[in-house]
């Protein structure tokens, strides 16, 4: 799973760092994403959207973010602890 937790965390990278830092909530990644919160992320057999992981996530997000390094670690971790990773 390791090659599916690179290719998602660069997906992840690529799609937030054109937020706003620090964001202080779900919303303020929203216009960063290409296709809102319809945009999907896929690795490997993995696909999830951008409206998933609010839903999924928002336990283990600790907001406010200051950098896309910050938001993506938690992103992965709360990915692996639901077992989606």
């Amino acid at each position: 799973m390791a090659d599916v937790q690179s290719e998602l965390r660069e997906q992840f990278i690529e799609a937030f760092e054109g937020a706003d830092y620090p964001v202080n909530n779900q919303m303020d990644l929203v216009p960063a994403l290409p296709d809102g919160p319809g945009t999907k992320f896929e690795a490997d057999g993995v696909t999830i959207s951008a409206m998933e992981l609010a839903s999924k996530l928002g336990d283990h997000q600790e907001f406010p973010y200051e950098t896309v390094e910050e938001l993506v670690d938690d992103i992965i971790e709360g990915l692996k602890a639901e077992d989606v990773i």
